[in-house]
Formats: C-alpha cells, structure tokens, sequence
C-alpha cells in the first residue's frame, strides 16, 4: 500500500521550533568550526604541526583513545587514519586497563580524546605512555588538565560551549574534535604523498573501491588474449573471436596493435556485399584503446561514449589485456 504525504504550505508551531532548533544547532557548530580554524594561526597551529610531525616520525601506529563520546568520535578518528595511509587502530581506556595495554608499543603514539582532560579511566594509558616513553598526543579543551600536562603535544581547541545549555551533552565539542581528526588525517595523507590509487587498494569493495581499481587489477592477458597477425586468413579469424568469446579480434603488427574486427564490423561488411580474406583487409584500423594504468572508471567512460563492450589496454602500442564490459560491472563499476 502506498501512502501519499501531502505537505501543507505551512509549518505546524512545533515544526518551526524543530527547525529553529535545527538551523541554531547547525548554526554554532559552524560558526565554532570557523573560529578554531582562525585560532590555527597560534598556539593551535604550532601544537598542530608538531603532531603531524611527531605521527610522520612514527614505526608503528596511531592508537586512538577515549572515553563516552570521545570515544566514539576516537573510533571515527582512527578509521580514518587507517583508511588513507596512516595505520590506527581505536583502544578502549577499560579494555586497556584489563590488558589491552598490551597493544600499545613504544613504535605507537597515542592520540587521547577527552573534553576536560580529566577522564579517569585515561589513567592507566597516560602511565602506560610516560613508563614506556610512547608519545602522547592530547586532544583536550582545558590547557590546565592533566592530560594536556601530561601529553608531548597538546591539541587544546577552543571552549565554545555545548550547543544546550540545560542538557550540555557534547555537542559542539565532540563536532571540533572529529574535525581536528580529520585535518590531521588529511595533513597527514598529503604529507605522506598519498594517492587515488593508494586510497583505491584499502578500499577494495563497493562501488568506490572499483571506480579507483585500474584497468590492469581486471584486464584479460596471456592466452586470453583474441590477437591475430594481418595475414591470418579470415576464417581462421572468426574462429579465435568465436572461442575467446569477447566478440572481438585484435591484428597485430610487428608488436604493434593496428586494428580490430568485432561481431559489429562482421554483420557491416557482410550487408555490403563481403568480407575481406584476411584479418588486414577486413579490419578496422585505429581502434580505441586504453592505457592499463588508467582506472576501471575511465574504460566505462570509453564503452560507454563508443558503445563499445571490449577495450584493448596498451602500452607504447602493444596490446597487454584486453577488458571486457562484463569484466567492469563484475568489478563493481556502474
């Protein structure tokens, strides 16, 4: 049963104090998102470089932790570190207190969330760091706090308040800690000179990951190949199309792909009187191609502008693969 909801022109008095809610909230964060970013150009910004710095420097990870909704975010943080070339992983301060400790190694540093800077259950980590001399990285309002004190680099942002002044639950707070997470993430990619391709091997599923996969992850090589020389007599032609079934017959020269003859080009010259004998005479010369270095995406693009189903990658003129439009949709391209 389908339900049509119609919309009055005008909002219901308890609707307009939702949206004036909305828009407030919206409103403060983003107004205390713009201001942070200004107080970059102090303390802040220095504090901030000596932390990508310090995480460049590293052997071993960026272990994320945090308690309540710092955590929360923390998880967040550490995932995308982890997914744009900084390797992370999130540890929860009880966990770590009953033995996950143990996954914290003088090659790590530890990224510690906390809005005051006084969470109790961060204790045994901030030990753990001071007795095994593991960097520390504070993430904290309060520059006073005994995390802030306690850490090599201090990341102590600005104390706009919470966005609800009777229920002051972390709101604005919890928003600049996941967005200082994610400059330092984006620093830290950019430092490390990380690429599409980078991101596209740990992102391998969905249909992200297969837009930034390359035409050589998905090509067909080796005896897949539907290749033949400009002499082959034309029979002998349909016959290797026929049994690689990619509705398509690569001529090759010297090395070097020269033309095509597809299942379309067959059906053409037979309604115009014949055929050629040979692969040379019937084939279409100047045939689309694709580089096998260039991503899944781009050989969609090609098929699909040529209406095409197969593209031959190749390299210096050399046919090294060959991709099919079954090949990309297997992968995930749409």
């Amino acid at each position: 049963m389908f339900i049509t909801v119609v919309m009055s022109q005008t909002l219901d008095p308890t609707s307009q104090a939702f949206l004036a809610a909305a828009r407030a909230t919206i409103a403060l964060e983003a107004r205390a998102l713009n201001e942070m970013a200004q107080t970059l150009d102090g303390p802040l910004g220095t504090a901030f470089v000596a932390a990508v710095r310090l995480c460049m420097a590293l052997r071993g990870r960026i272990v994320v932790t945090g308690m309540g909704k710092s955590g929360h975010v923390g998880r967040k943080i550490a995932a995308t570190l982890a997914s744009t070339g900084s390797p992370a992983q999130f540890v929860h301060p009880a966990e770590a207190s009953h033995g996950d400790l143990g996954m914290i190694t003088p090659a790590d540093s530890v990224l510690a969330l906390s809005r005051s800077g006084e969470t109790r259950e961060l204790e045994d980590i901030v030990f753990h760091c001071r007795r095994q001399h593991v960097p520390l990285i504070a993430m904290t309002l309060r520059p006073s706090s005994t995390l802030a004190k306690a850490a090599d680099v201090a990341l102590v942002l600005p104390d706009f308040g919470e966005v609800s002044l009777d229920a002051p639950a972390p709101t604005t707070s919890t928003t600049m800690c996941l967005a200082m997470g994610d400059a330092l993430a984006v620093a830290l990619l950019q430092a490390r000179g990380f690429t599409a391709s980078d991101f596209g091997a740990l992102h391998p599923g969905g249909t992200l990951g297969a837009l930034l996969k390359r035409v050589s992850d998905v090509m067909r090589t080796g005896d897949a190949l539907p290749l033949v020389r400009p002499d082959t007599p034309t029979i002998e032609m349909l016959a290797i199309m026929t049994e690689k079934a990619l509705g398509v017959v690569g001529v090759v020269e010297n090395g070097q792909l020269v033309g095509i003859f597809t299942d379309g080009d067959l059906r053409r010259q037979f309604a115009c009187g014949g055929i050629g004998d040979t692969a040379g005479a019937a084939m279409t010369t100047h045939p689309k191609t694709i580089l096998p270095a260039a991503p899944l995406a781009d050989a969609m693009a090609v098929m699909s502008e040529q209406k095409i189903t197969s593209l031959f990658a190749v390299q210096d003129g050399a046919p090294l693969g060959i991709v099919h439009m079954h090949d990309l949709l297997t992968a995930g391209v749409r």
